[in-house]
């Protein structure tokens, strides 16, 4: 059979489209996933840190506020504030032992 020179035939531009036609798809298909994923990925980023803000702020505002001090000028009457703040149950054992040593160490 003899060999042609010059222009390809039908078969080879049909041939030549499809494996042109075949890699712009796979090429598109991979840009669209890749764009895909990385919308998934922001959405996610966004999702987590407004949770992180939405837990941030209801943990400040479940924190209760700390009793003012008594405008006490001596410890006696301090100490029996404090005192009055621990029967009332406003002060922990903790609280009310951290608060006794700060007025006494004073």
């Amino acid at each position: 059979m003899p060999q042609r020179f010059g222009r390809p035939g039908l078969l080879g531009t049909i041939a030549r489209t499809a494996v042109i036609s075949g890699t712009a798809s796979a090429v598109s298909n991979r840009v669209n996933r890749g764009m895909a994923e990385r919308d998934m990925r922001q959405q996610a980023e966004a999702q987590a840190q407004q949770q992180a803000w939405m837990d941030q702020g209801a943990a400040q505002a479940s924190t209760p506020p700390a009793p003012a001090p008594a405008p006490a000028t001596d410890r006696v009457s301090q100490l029996t504030a404090l005192a009055d703040l621990k029967a009332q149950g406003l002060l922990t054992d903790e609280e009310f032992a951290t608060e006794k040593a700060r007025i006494l160490g004073s």
